[in-house]
């Protein structure tokens, strides 16, 4: 609801790089059917909704904005599982206040 027509053309043209030739925008009212335990209305909120119209001759292709991470070379499990070996075993040191009370038994 925050971009205009002139933010939304000048966003598409210097961040994507396509021309524009027109640009539409409306504003579409959410939804109130339903009503909540108390027998209010409960209403969807608005949104706006833009119509973009490109330059003539001129294409757009969505970014991968998810793109696929690559498979993890060869050897990382074992070079990770290395690490842990050589590291040795984390053990949380005992509280010398606690002399007598095994490890185990937590507060």
């Amino acid at each position: 609801m925050e971009m205009t027509r002139l933010d939304l053309r000048n966003y598409l043209e210097r961040i994507y790089n396509v021309p524009v030739a027109a640009v539409r925008t409306r504003v579409q009212h959410g939804s109130n059917r339903k009503r909540d335990h108390r027998n209010v209305r409960i209403k969807k909120p608005d949104y706006k909704v833009a119509y973009v119209q490109l330059a003539h001759g001129q294409t757009f292709t969505f970014p991968d904005l998810f793109p696929e991470k690559d498979p993890s070379p060869e050897g990382s499990l074992e070079k990770t599982q290395s690490q842990l070996l050589e590291s040795g075993p984390q053990r949380p040191r005992s509280d010398p206040r606690r002399a007598d009370i095994p490890d185990w038994f937590g507060l």
